[in-house]
């Protein structure tokens, strides 16, 4: 699943080389935190987060096969 993450985002982003994604497990999810460079925050979130809601229901899609729940944040 973070390989899903970092995939999309460094499709998205200017500068790929600074898309960082950490995972943590906290009250019985995954939750994953993705880091862009601060001029690319604006393509990972897109117009009125579509594209953060789009990342975050794959994720959700990919963590309910695998049998269990994950989160996303964008940092």
């Amino acid at each position: 699943m973070k390989e899903l993450i970092e995939y999309m985002a460094r499709s998205l982003a200017s500068d790929p080389d600074a898309v960082v994604v950490t995972e943590s497990m906290e009250d019985g999810r995954i939750v994953f935190r993705l880091q862009v460079a601060d001029e690319d925050k604006g393509k990972v979130i897109g117009r009125q987060g579509r594209v953060a809601q789009a990342m975050r229901t794959l994720l959700r899609v990919a963590a309910v096969k695998d049998g269990s729940q994950a989160v996303l944040e964008i940092v």
